[in-house]
């Protein structure tokens, strides 16, 4: 259903050109929430993942590289619109040049509990108040590539879903499964942490301290099951969180470097502890 406009001031695009991510994220009603996956190889991801679509944005030109995914689309749903417009007004979007072309419009899927998305996990990733949404996709990808098997995010981290942290993720939010943990924001670890041992996790905080053991430590390539902490870039982990974790960890460095992007330290982590798939 390919349908031709000539300005973004359309309403039917108040999803990709007025409505804030608060907006779309929609808290009072969930249900009617919705995402915006930026690029041909992002909106495919988002399929496979059994996304619903809304719709999709593109310049006319792309059409032709967007074929088989307008297929697929039209397989779901013949009437979902395939927006066309001019360039120069897809240049009014701001940051259209990195979309790659099209823009796809998702519904919000159901939120996972966090037994939904540890189900058969053994490694799994927690996201301690990281209020970066590159640092967020990033992780995301890394965790997807490296065989984490989960990832839980507590209630003052940035959404997974936001259009930045999708796009740095490459899509791979939507192959990895991943849901909030914790009930306060301020102190998420006095019920997740119960929780994690609940479901038979050991628990890892990824921070400096006198008692660290270093993830070369074979204790914890021996636990059946690890939730690895991260805490954001800074101030790092909450102390409070730190007390309840049953190992604190380190990644050994070298000239006196005590520390590493979140993101970058989450992948040596993960390769670490993640049985390596070659």
């Amino acid at each position: 259903m390919i349908v031709r406009i000539d300005t973004l001031e359309d309403e039917r695009l108040d999803s990709y050109a007025r409505l804030t991510e608060a907006q779309l994220r929609n808290k009072l009603e969930p249900e009617k929430g919705i995402f915006i996956a930026e690029s041909g190889k992002v909106i495919e991801r988002a399929l496979e993942g059994r996304m619903q679509p809304l719709s999709l944005l593109m310049e006319e030109k792309w059409l032709p590289s967007m074929a088989s995914i307008v297929e697929r689309i039209e397989q779901v749903d013949p009437t979902i619109p395939v927006f066309v417009a001019p360039h120069d007004e897809l240049q009014k979007l701001c940051g259209f040049e990195l979309t790659r072309g099209a823009l796809g419009a998702f519904r919000r899927p159901r939120p996972l509990s966090v037994a939904e998305a540890c189900e058969g996990a053994r490694v799994v990733a927690v996201l301690e108040d990281i209020t970066n949404h590159t640092n967020v996709g990033a992780i995301f990808r890394s965790a997807a590539a490296l065989g984490v098997d989960a990832v839980l995010t507590t209630p003052a981290c940035y959404d997974p879903l936001y259009r930045r942290a999708v796009r740095v993720s490459m899509g791979t939010v939507f192959q990895i499964p991943w849901a909030r943990i914790g009930e306060d924001a301020h102190d998420w670890a006095q019920t997740g942490i119960p929780l994690l041992h609940e479901l038979g996790f050991t628990t890892a905080a990824l921070a400096l301290s006198d008692n660290s053991v270093s993830l070369r430590d074979e204790k914890l390539k021996e636990c059946e099951k690890i939730a690895l902490v991260l805490g954001t870039e800074g101030d790092g982990l909450a102390e409070s969180t730190i007390a309840r974790c049953d190992y604190t960890v380190k990644i050994p460095m070298y000239h006196q470097v005590d520390s590493l992007n979140v993101a970058a330290a989450s992948a040596v982590a993960f390769w670490e502890l993640v049985v390596p798939a070659v």
